[in-house]
């Protein structure tokens, strides 16, 4: 349990209830590698608007859950949002949805979700 990610700030926040915690491991599951796959998507297409947008709607749930790629994410994002045509962040996103899968297969088997 809590190889891939950490829920002792998420405890914290829900003042330990566990049913709240619960919830937020559903809505990771059911948002993240969803988004994810938005942002493979994008950055494949070269579509920094979309890349940007999208890897900046997931720092929060990505930095809560603390996947440890928060530095990587946030470069995948300013790769969006600077345009920045002549780098590749193919290495940091690869690194991303390896961490965001780990974590959603974890979640859900310590979940039983």
């Amino acid at each position: 349990m809590e190889q891939h990610y950490k829920l002792h700030r998420l405890r914290e926040l829900a003042d330990n209830d566990e049913d709240f915690i619960l919830a937020l491991a559903q809505t990771f599951l059911e948002e993240v590698p969803a988004d994810a796959e938005v942002l493979k998507q994008a950055v494949a297409n070269e579509n920094y608007l979309e890349t940007y947008q999208t890897a900046h709607k997931m720092k929060p749930t990505i930095d809560m859950f603390e996947l440890g790629v928060l530095d990587l994410l946030i470069e995948v994002q300013d790769w969006g949002k600077f345009e920045k045509k002549g780098e590749n962040v193919s290495e940091q996103l690869k690194t991303v949805l390896i961490a965001i899968e780990n974590a959603s297969q974890e979640l859900k088997s310590d979940f039983n979700i």
